[in-house]
This record gives C-alpha cells, sequence and structure tokens, in this order.
C-alpha cells in the first residue's frame, strides 16, 4: 500500500538535512537499500514536487521516514 510521508536525510557534517515529501515510503525505502546495496554513488531523490536531489550516498548518517497524518485544525478532544 502507497503512503505518502515526510522523509528527513541528515549528512554528516552538515547542520541541515535534507527534507522532502514522497508519495510512498515504501517504495522510497526499497530503492534506498537497492542503492546502498548496489554501491551508487549519487542517489537522485525525487519529492512530490518533482523536485530533484543529489545526494552522496556515503554522507547519509540516517533516513527518517514519518508516515503522513491527518491534520487537525481547531481543538480537539481526540
Amino acid at each position: 500500500m502507497a503512503t505518502n510521508a515526510r522523509v528527513k536525510i541528515g549528512i554528516t557534517f552538515a547542520p541541515r538535512e535534507i527534507d522532502v515529501e514522497v508519495e510512498d515510503a515504501d517504495a522510497f525505502m526499497a530503492e534506498f537499500a537497492r542503492i546502498v546495496e548496489e554501491g551508487v554513488r549519487v542517489w537522485w531523490v525525487t519529492d512530490r514536487e518533482q523536485h530533484r536531489h543529489g545526494v552522496l550516498v556515503d554522507k547519509i548518517a540516517y533516513v527518517d521516514v514519518e508516515p503522513e497524518r491527518d491534520r487537525k485544525i481547531g481543538f480537539s478532544n481526540q
């Protein structure tokens, strides 16, 4: 099942992280596992707005996948 997600990619020796939204979190993580396994040097990440981000794989410190949640507006007891 495809699920939208917010993904943060931490880069070693960089104070900021790459923050993208993807349409399919499972496919995103499967691609990440594949590129690491194959020894790819640059990972081209495409977000939902079709922006491309080139990431040096050996500089990735972490990949954090946060599932998209329903946002509530206003006051709620739930």
